[in-house]
């Protein structure tokens, strides 16, 4: 039987480990190998992993969840690698269900992608799940991944993972990591496929880093697109621009004009100086002025619903 490892970047995670540690620990296929990378936390994070018995690797200066998970990857023996973000958990059917997968499809697919219950972590209400089109994911994997963003739930075969080079570690995808990672993936021609049942969950903390950092996150995403249009433009022009215009909107909600200016010029140079979609009147002042069309936007956004703004 294939072996799995389930592979945990963290920092400053005490608070959290020990619910994810008990959930794998509580699988009825046991995890091979179960690692946990401290990236230099302060607290008892590398306590707290080595009581539950995972096997812990120091991390010499804060690197970075990416950094971590390179590292894990390189160390792990398994053939299959699972990475978990240690705040959120598992389901007692994870290994179950991943095994069984593994066991019938494992030999025509490299990446696994896995359904998850989005969920409050203050609340507990159910909020999304992410429901991937397995049709879609099958015919074209790096269209898919850049229609969606997927995040990093899935498994991946370690020949294949160290073979593409891990995640991207150039600072300026460092906030959208998990979409520069899938779509390097998929640019390696690497087979995807997606388990619909629900084995994990994913909390959303208000707290977050996607939530405290938005700017940051807009122009990590422009960097991703920038990537893949210098490799792939001609081919995925549409779906670029396309969301080079959701970034866009993104960007202005922060009055980031310098990026929107740069998100324009590249949605430019794919062939779309406007937005593809959009209201008749917004896809009209962007052919006029793509730059006015989306400042334009914003100050009505602002002028009639503030509240979109606020806080």
């Amino acid at each position: 039987m294939d072996t799995l490892a389930l592979c945990i970047p963290a920092y400053n995670a005490e608070k959290y480990l020990p619910r994810l540690l008990n959930s794998a620990k509580k699988q009825a296929i046991p995890f091979n190998e179960i690692w946990v990378y401290n990236d230099c936390s302060t607290d008892g994070t590398a306590n707290v992993a080595e009581n539950y018995g995972a096997c812990v690797l120091q991390g010499d200066v804060n690197r970075g969840c990416a950094s971590g998970k390179n590292r894990l990857a390189e160390i792990t023996t398994c053939d299959w690698i699972h990475f978990h973000d240690a705040d959120d958990d598992l389901l007692p059917n994870f290994t179950t269900e991943v095994h069984q997968w593994i066991k019938e499809r494992g030999s025509e697919f490299d990446v696994l992608l896995l359904n998850f219950d989005y969920t409050d972590a203050h609340t507990g209400k159910l909020l999304s799940r992410p429901n991937h089109d397995s049709e879609q994911l099958h015919a074209d994997p790096l269209r898919y991944a850049i229609n969606n963003k997927i995040v990093n739930f899935g498994v991946y075969k370690r020949e294949a993972f160290l073979k593409a080079g891990g995640f991207d570690l150039d600072e300026k995808v460092l906030y959208n990591e998990d979409n520069a990672f899938h779509q390097r993936l998929a640019k390696h021609n690497y087979r995807f496929d997606y388990l619909p049942e629900v084995t994990c969950i994913n909390y959303r903390y208000s707290e977050s880093m996607s939530a405290s950092n938005v700017l940051k996150c807009a122009r990590a995403n422009y960097h991703v697109l920038l990537k893949t249009a210098s490799t792939h433009g001609q081919k995925y022009p549409l779906e670029l621009a396309r969301q080079l215009w959701l970034c866009i909107a993104t960007l202005a909600s922060c009055q980031d004009w310098e990026y929107v200016h740069k998100a324009i010029d590249l949605s430019k140079r794919l062939g779309y100086p406007y937005s593809p979609e959009g209201s008749t009147g917004f896809k009209l002042l962007t052919r006029i002025n793509p730059f006015f069309g989306a400042w334009a936007r914003e100050k009505m956004i602002r002028l009639l619903k503030p509240h979109l703004r606020n806080g």
